[in-house]
Formats: structure tokens, sequence, C-alpha cells
């Protein structure tokens, strides 16, 4: 007989099902539609010149594409995790856990977690922690997961609207820099969906952090996840709230952290319109639980490869023989991108003659994009 499942498992467990139920719905257009690769038909590689590995916080990622963040506490997320666990030690890539607060709480949850590098154990594996946590308790979060870097997760507008929830925002910037100063790993800022901001960014920067997930509006949908848990559904409104991952990597300030960016990732093409406006990789959470949501790593690992061989091919096809390389491609942003860019003062043009200088090719080792390669020209009024 299974254990009976506390609050808080109970909410991992709704947190799992209902974004499931997100992603079994038809799919809906999002800010990575209004950001078009100019076709040059005659810029094209051979495939077999092109490498897909990049450098992040000293680590050679064999790809710029990671699990992202997504559960764990319960027998039936800890499954998820297993299949995504091996799907990660078979494909090469990173992989992020869920919250670990649950099992910090309650330690009879951990092996949820552990699960993890048990399955993985030389992968790049990331824990996750909310915000408001002591340097302690990051600390024992590394622990936990053996981990390479923590992440630690924003959300304060799924707070907002979780029945649970706090609303006493005033003391994250406190306890985000002490968990920068105590982490024994680096330490990974990002949203759950929202989206960060300009000054976000530079706030980050500041305190030390030296990279951030922008993790946009468009994917799973955390606003409308804690409204189905709430009898009255009464914070609706909340649903598409913030900033896309296409507009925070557009209005990323110089300096910034190193900037990953995830958010309504569906596909390589996706992945690609990423690293083309200045992320250093695109993190996946919605299409991989699909994948994984039975348990299957067999499967979980079919659509990773499927995605990497994709990506390889897509670098090809636009003349980049490294992620490096996209930071030249030509770019025609359209709709509610342009009209984003037009009101914070950017230039949408300056990124549709990108590859003019040359041929939009380049060698692995060139620099990656960051916010400060990429040609961020702000209107003057």
């Amino acid at each position: 007989m299974n254990a009976p499942i506390s609050r808080s498992g109970q909410r991992k467990d709704d947190h799992l099902r209902l974004a499931q139920e997100q992603q079994s719905a038809p799919p809906v257009r999002n800010d990575f539609d209004e950001v078009q690769l100019v076709h040059h038909a005659l810029e094209g590689l051979d495939a077999d010149r092109v490498r897909l590995d990049v450098e992040v916080l000293g680590h050679a990622w064999s790809a710029p594409l990671y699990i992202n963040g997504m559960t764990g506490g319960t027998e039936r997320t800890a499954r998820v995790n297993r299949a995504l666990a091996i799907a990660a030690r078979e494909t090469g890539i990173a992989m992020a856990s869920g919250s670990v607060g649950i099992a910090l709480d309650d330690p009879s949850t951990a092996p949820g977690f552990r699960v993890i590098r048990e399955e993985n154990p030389d992968g790049f594996v990331m824990a996750n922690l909310g915000i408001g946590r002591s340097g302690e308790e990051a600390r024992r979060a590394v622990e936990l997961l053996g981990a390479d870097a923590l992440q630690i997760h924003l959300n304060a507008v799924q707070e907002t609207v979780m029945p649970e929830g706090t609303r006493d925002f005033s003391r994250w910037p406190h306890a985000l820099e002490e968990v920068v100063a105590a982490s024994p790993v680096p330490v990974l800022v990002k949203e759950v969906g929202f989206g960060l901001s300009r000054r976000t960014l530079s706030r980050l920067h500041d305190m030390g952090v030296r990279i951030a997930d922008v993790s946009g509006v468009g994917g799973t949908d955390f606003a409308r996840i804690e409204n189905a848990r709430r009898p009255g559904e009464d914070y609706s409104f909340l649903a598409g709230h913030g900033q896309s991952a296409v507009c925070s990597l557009l209005d990323a300030p110089d300096p910034a952290p190193l900037l990953l960016a995830s958010g309504g990732v569906r596909t390589p093409l996706d992945v690609v319109k990423s690293l083309a406006l200045g992320a250093r990789a695109a993190g996946v959470a919605g299409v991989f639980l699909r994948a994984a949501y039975d348990g299957d790593p067999a499967h979980a690992t079919a659509v990773i490869r499927g995605w990497l061989s994709q990506l390889t091919e897509l670098l090809a096809l636009f003349g980049a023989d490294s992620p490096a390389a996209l930071s030249r491609t030509d770019l025609l942003l359209r709709g509610r991108v342009r009209e984003f860019c037009e009101l914070s003062g950017l230039d949408p043009a300056s990124f549709a003659r990108r590859g003019d200088s040359g041929t939009g090719t380049g060698p692995a080792s060139d620099p990656l994009p960051t916010a400060a390669t990429s040609p961020r020209s702000r209107t003057t009024t």
C-alpha cells in the first residue's frame, strides 16, 4: 500500500497533473512565433562541421539544451524524475530538479529527488530551491543532489495566486544575497514563466549572480495552475501575465548575468531562436514532461535525441557551425515582439542585417553571444 500523501505532496502531484493538461491542450502561439530567421539559400554548411557544445559556468555542456526543473517529492513525480534523469544520462544534456524545498522540510520525500543523481552520476545536475530559503538550506539542497549548480526560482506571481502562498516578498533580495554568498556551487536565478525584466537582471548582476534563466511567459502557466487549485478560480485575470523569453532576451542590459532561456520552448527551432537572441542555452520543461509523464525513459531519451539531431541540422541550414555563430543570424521581429521593442526604445530593424558584415558563419571557438554582443540599439526621443 502506498503511504498517505502529504498536503505539500498533493500540491506537487497537482502541479504535475495540471502542467500535463496544459501540454496536452492544442498548441497556442507565443512570442517565438514572432521571430523569423531570414533564409539565405547559399549559406548552409555541412552538418558534419557543426558542433553543439557550449561552456556554462566553467563546464562543457554537450549541447545548448537542458531539462528544466519540474517536479519531485512524491512517488508519482519520482517516476518522472527517474525517466528524465536516465534520458539526461543517455543524451549527455544537463538537468535541473524540481524544487527540493519539500525534501528539506520532509526528508522522507528526498528519494524522489536523489534518483536524479543516482541515475545520472556524472551528468551536470542543478538543484532547485525557492527564494526565501536560508544559506544553510541552500547548502543542504546542493548536498542532497550532489549538484553542480543551484537554481533559485523567483515566483511572486505564482505565490500570489497559490492558495497557501506567501504574500511577503520584501525579504527576497536579502535572502538571495545570503544564498549567493553561502552556496558552495554557482547560483542560477530563474523565473517560473513570467520573465526577468531589464531592471531585475541588472539587480541580479549587482548581487553577484553569474547566470540567469529568463524563463518567460508562453509555456507552462503557473498562474493558471494555481488558479485551478483555488475553489473560486478568481485569479484568472493573471493568466498570461509577464514578459516572454524573447522579450526578456531582447531587453537584457549590459552588463548582465550569462543568460539562459526557457518558457515556451516547444521545438528545436525555438532553441535556435533563443541562441540567436543571446541565450547560451535553452531549457525545456513542458515537452520533455510530456515525453516522460508515464515514467518511460526510452521515450524521453528518443525525444531528446531527436531534438539534438534536428538542432545540428538547423545550425547547418542557417550557416552556423556553432551556437555562437547564430549571434550573426538575420532576424525579423514581428507583431507583439516588434511592439515591445518599439515601446521599450529598442530598434527591431537592427536585427535584420546582422550578417551583412560577414558570411554569418564562424569558428566554433568564437565567443558565445551575450547581452553585450547582440545589437540592441535604442531609439532616442
